[in-house]
């Protein structure tokens, strides 16, 4: 393993990692831009009314989206496992 092939071993984590995470964190963001919006019109400033919303919108898109992030983290582990059988050629 030089380090081309490590360079090119984080680089699909990193791709995979972004790619999993990208669906619930993008819901969280938009729930908090919503919600902050929401606190700017109605000058309501509880610091907990962010939380709640947050928390059941990435936990729906992860029930959403469980099977495609788990498909995606196989696919690399696979690909990990694959290069330390074939000793990455």
């Amino acid at each position: 393993m030089n380090e081309a092939d490590a360079l090119d071993l984080v680089q699909s984590a990193i791709w995979t990692i972004l790619i999993a995470a990208g669906p619930a964190v993008g819901a969280a963001m938009v729930v908090g831009l919503i919600i902050a919006l929401f606190q700017a019109l109605t000058q309501i400033q509880e610091m907990t009314l962010t939380f709640i919303p947050k928390i059941i919108a990435i936990l729906a898109v992860t029930a959403l989206t469980g099977s495609f992030m788990g498909a995606r983290i196989f696919m690399f582990t696979e690909q990990v496992y694959g290069r330390i059988v074939t000793g990455f050629d």
